[in-house]
């Protein structure tokens, strides 16, 4: 199977700040990986590096063969990011949002037209692909906001808190969404709900204050820790690690 992503001991300061302190991961082709922790743990920096919206301060992350500090045009060519914040046109109905984004990618009106379609067809949005999004409810708004992301065929997609806002029943249809992908795409996924991480995780890394202290399976870790669920894993490897610091 390809690599997708190779991190070696990658470092981050800001100023006299450590984020991002000598964490190592890899993930393959095809998978959904999950970077968890709570806030300020060095998740959101680890992405902005892998993107290339941030230079590392030392260490190697390599995308698709291509490294993020030497060919950072060449790694954002080829990843996306669906933020928390949901990042749709208001007053632009679905079907707009999604030609609009196809366009600002150099789609011609034919394939943008094409693509828009193929994204409404994926997410189910037909009932809903000429209303405008600011009348969409939160659910349809996220699924909208990932459609845009992936119109640009990313071989590598970030999903910050994706659920994040969400009720239980849009939360699960968020979920088949996600799994719909798996397999046609690399996704690393961040996320607080471990029930969702331990649903649709192919691999896991825990970050406690800017350094992983433990990754591999969603059972690795399960059993490694002597949890019944990857919650209570997480909590133990969280409170480990704060008890050490």
């Amino acid at each position: 199977m390809e690599q997708a992503i190779l991190v070696e001991n990658l470092v981050k300061k800001y100023g006299t700040k450590e984020a991002v302190k000598g964490i190592s991961f890899e993930v393959k082709d095809g998978e959904i990986y999950s970077l968890l922790g709570v806030n300020g743990a060095g998740k959101t920096t680890t992405i902005k590096m892998l993107c290339g919206l941030a230079k590392p301060t030392k260490g190697k992350a390599i995308v698709y063969g291509h490294d993020v500090e030497k060919e950072t045009n060449e790694v954002k060519k080829i990843v996306n990011v669906s933020p928390q914040e949901t990042s749709v046109a208001p007053k632009l109905t679905v079907k707009e949002n999604l030609e609009f984004m196809a366009g600002i990618y150099g789609a011609d009106k034919a394939t943008q037209k094409k693509k828009a379609k193929e994204m409404i067809e994926m997410f189910g949005m037909e009932e809903v692909k000429n209303q405008k999004a600011k009348t969409l409810s939160g659910g349809w708004q996220r699924k909208l906001s990932i459609a845009m992301a992936l119109i640009t065929e990313p071989k590598l997609l970030f999903l910050d808190e994706p659920t994040l806002g969400l009720d239980v029943l849009a939360r699960r249809d968020m979920w088949e969404a996600i799994r719909k992908m798996k397999g046609k795409l690399t996704i690393i996924l961040t996320t607080h709900y471990m029930e969702e991480a331990e649903s649709l995780s192919d691999g896991v890394a825990v970050m406690v204050d800017g350094t992983i202290r433990a990754k591999g399976t969603v059972d690795e870790l399960i059993r490694q820790n002597n949890a019944k669920n990857l919650e209570e894993a997480f909590v133990k490897i969280a409170q480990a690690a704060t008890l050490q610091a």
